[in-house]
């Protein structure tokens, strides 16, 4: 990780006290000897499953390693005056029902919807005094349709008919999110109960048939085939191809030639805000309010989260990271042992951290399936994402789009906007410089700017800007670590990409937050970096996430499940895995 700034001091949580752990603190004390169930990790999954599993009357704990929970989901002030959504920094797809059941506005939760919510502004040579053309979509039809007339007029007509398309499968996909996968363990070698029992796990699967109805072969292509081959049979226009393809290979180490790129980018339509389908929103106050909101809504109920304990500087912190989880001698879960020597009983284990870390290193070997073991240490963890979190001292001022006189936000401002992505070639470029271990000579950019609707993330007339960026190898040609060097050198070329669409930028950087996948992997225990957890490929999803024979979160060991984004339906800021997952374990506990 590389930060640097004006007066740059260490970073520290954005929100030093929340609701949460005043309840936390008063209403439950200090750390007991037993709970009913201990979940490991406080990331977004990990406080939902706390959160239901709690409301259903099951005392709970969480224990995070580090000292802000959230996961990847969090709110940190790297740069004095800047609160930044430090990895994660965008929510559409936390599903509806979470809002509902856990009473996350009245937990504070406040969203700022986006719309417009897509900019792509052209580079455009030779166009001499004329501004660059850019593509700006919303949630207005027609005024879409103005837009990508600018490049095709056949790509405006048809594009209506690919967003009810799209929506179609959102809608058949949908009601997979909210439910185990078909457990075929059962199915195989289950007692005729637990036969029975599983046929209610075909239902979903039933309905999202029932939905597709005859175009399920069409629908089939979209999961299976390159997202170029899905896009180039609707569209014509690249720059609004290479726009839609963004979705396709955001956190993923694929190419838009890459078979199978199409669920991906259906993974990023499929969500929602406040009833508007599709639409994308910044958390108020950052990423690190919505896990708040779900760690007040579970310590409400009486669930207990502890954290690192960062004392004084003469003071070594308090860890109560999980060591290890504890089996008796019948092979069953009875609980954690904590890195100082803690032992901590439970009758269950949700782990919220990676399957590799749950596997490899927190669980003893001894009880787990040579097989098993063996497919978890092949997961695909690649990963091409280095964040790069910005304080700047006025908004970017792009060619396309230039500023108002009084350099208050425009609409484009509030979007995602998207950079050396005019052509779907582009983005293929990118990824072939990563195949070869290089960083991309031309990196694909999101740029977000969060403070242009939440005031409160940034000092007056100041911004924080996130760049999710790729494409970046995890270890570098010739097998060379990232370093300080290579960090800076790759925002350097960054930013020099982004001053082509925006002159002044670099000017206006106050201070900045360098993550590459290994920085990612250490301080969020992403493995390999990846936003997944693992990939988002067909092999390593529904009934064979994390592994075949061994989904819908029980794990071989009894007493032990999966509950983060390793599990189904898969990563992003979703909360199924853990929502999903404690119901299972509530099951599983009624009947113990």
């Amino acid at each position: 990780m590389a930060a640097s700034g004006r007066g740059l001091c260490k970073a520290v949580a954005a929100s030093p006290f929340p609701a949460w752990r005043r309840a936390n603190t008063e209403a439950r004390g200090g750390l007991k000897p037993e709970y009913d169930v201990v979940v490991i990790g406080a990331g977004h999954n990990g406080l939902v499953a706390a959160a239901y599993l709690q409301r259903l009357g099951v005392n709970t704990a969480v224990f995070e390693r580090r000292h802000v929970i959230g996961g990847a989901a969090v709110t940190e002030e790297i740069i004095p005056g800047f609160k930044f959504s430090r990895a994660s920094y965008l929510l559409s797809l936390l599903r509806p029902q979470i809002y509902t059941d856990l009473e996350l506005k009245k937990h504070g939760l406040r969203l700022h919807l986006r719309n417009p919510y897509s900019f792509t502004p052209m580079l455009e040579e030779g166009a001499g005094s004329k501004v660059p053309r850019c593509l700006l979509l919303g949630t207005d039809m027609a005024e879409n349709q103005k837009q990508i007339a600018q490049f095709s007029q056949k790509d405006a007509q048809v594009f209506p008919k690919y967003e009810e398309f799209m929506h179609r499968l959102a809608l058949a996909i949908d009601p997979l999110l909210d439910a185990a996968p078909v457990d075929m363990a059962a199915f195989q070698h289950g007692s005729l109960l637990q036969r029975m029992r599983s046929l209610s796990t075909l239902k979903p699967l039933l309905k999202a048939g029932r939905i597709l109805g005859a175009q399920l072969p069409r629908y089939y292509e979209v999961l299976t085939a390159p997202i170029t081959k899905v896009l180039d049979q609707w569209f014509e226009s690249e720059p609004l191809k290479a726009t839609l393809a963004t979705d396709a290979v955001i956190g993923a180490m694929t190419s838009p030639h890459t078979p199978g790129s199409g669920y991906v980018l259906l993974h990023h339509v499929m969500g929602g805000l406040e009833g508007m389908q599709g639409a994308w929103g910044y958390v108020q106050g950052g990423m690190g309010a919505l896990s708040d909101a779900i760690a007040s809504s579970a310590t409400t109920h009486g669930a207990s989260i502890f954290t690192e304990k960062v004392n004084g500087p003469s003071t070594p912190p308090q860890l109560l990271t999980v060591a290890k989880v504890q089996v008796n001698s019948e092979g069953c879960v009875q609980g954690v042992v904590l890195e100082d020597g803690t032992e901590v009983r439970s009758k269950m284990v949700l782990s919220n951290t990676s399957p590799q870390i749950t596997f490899l290193k927190l669980t003893p070997q001894e009880w787990l399936p040579e097989e098993f073991l063996e497919r978890i240490s092949q997961l695909d963890t690649r990963s091409p994402v280095t964040k790069i979190n910005v304080a700047v001292d006025r908004l970017p001022s792009f060619l396309a789009a230039p500023n108002a006189p009084g350099g208050q936000p425009l609409p484009h401002h509030q979007c995602s906007i998207h950079l050396n992505c005019e052509d779907t070639l582009l983005l293929h470029q990118a990824f072939e410089d990563a195949m070869d271990g290089l960083p991309s000579h031309r990196p694909v950019i999101e740029l977000c700017i969060p403070s242009s609707l939440d005031p409160t993330l940034a000092p007056p007339g100041c911004h924080v800007v996130s760049l999710f960026t790729q494409y970046t190898p995890y270890t570098l040609a010739g097998g060379k670590a990232w370093d300080e060097q290579e960090r800076d050198a790759y925002a350097d070329r960054v930013f020099d990409c982004i001053e082509v669409y925006a002159p002044g930028f670099k000017d206006s950087v106050v201070g900045r937050d360098i993550l590459t996948p290994p920085d990612l992997e250490r301080i969020f225990g992403l493995p390999g970096g990846n936003i997944f957890h693992c990939a988002m490929s067909l092999d390593q999803l529904y009934f064979a996430r994390p592994v075949p024979l061994h989904s819908g979160y029980r794990c071989p060991l009894q007493g032990l499940y999966l509950c983060g984004s390793g599990a189904h339906p898969g990563g992003g800021v979703i909360g199924a895995a853990g929502r999903n997952a404690a119901h299972v374990a509530f099951r599983d506990l009624k009947s113990m």
